[in-house]
């Protein structure tokens, strides 16, 4: 497999995985993709919103590739209040969090075409025998990063209305009734109570 297959399959995946975090937002309102759901706060525009600057560290500050319209928030985020990057301020719309998200996702794209998987950049934030990194490794990074986030929203939407799976077009979920997946449920949790303590 030659250096392009490579880059052209881990970018692949990483934009899989894009697709994936961003249809946990279709069909809800403003309030639905703000609830936090778990004691942490998680909850959908607080992941789109992390990821974009997740996305913007790794392929645009870590390269030296700066970003117009870069938000003020990404450069401050130490100095800022915890975790601003988890939630939307009440003057960040919905679609003002995913324009965001697919800026900084097309900046990144033109970084990853634009260097070879060897090329090394610098993440600050990274140990310092660690800071040193090639999009190689960024890029398998930020794909399993955006996966796990991918995931977490999965859950989130489950939570908010009982949509579940993987993507659009490929839930990856076997084609079964709301009666069949309370049975199922049921089930398991019958299993569950024999190890009770």
């Amino acid at each position: 497999m030659s250096e392009s297959e490579h880059k052209d399959d881990l970018h692949r995946y990483l934009r899989a995985g894009r697709e994936a975090l961003l249809w946990k937002l279709d069909g809800l309102d403003e309030y639905d993709v703000r609830r936090p759901l778990v004691p942490t706060g998680t909850n959908l525009l607080g992941l789109v919103k992390h990821l974009a600057a997740v996305e913007w560290g790794y392929f645009a500050l870590a390269f030296d590739r700066p970003m117009p319209g870069t938000p003020q928030w990404f450069t401050t985020m130490d100095d800022d209040e915890p975790n601003v990057d988890m939630w939307a301020r009440a003057d960040e719309s919905r679609d003002d969090v995913v324009a965001l998200y697919r800026t900084v996702t097309a900046h990144a794209d033109e970084t990853i075409a634009s260097l070879d998987l060897d090329a090394t950049g610098r993440v600050p934030w990274w140990p310092a025998e660690r800071r040193e990194a090639t999009l190689h490794r960024l890029l398998v990074h930020t794909a399993a990063e955006t996966h796990r986030h991918a995931g977490h929203a999965d859950i989130v939407r489950e939570l908010i209305d009982g949509a579940a799976g993987l993507r659009d077009g490929n839930t990856n979920m076997p084609p079964a009734d709301r009666a069949w997946w309370d049975g199922y449920r049921d089930r398991l949790q019958s299993v569950a109570e024999q190890f009770r303590s």
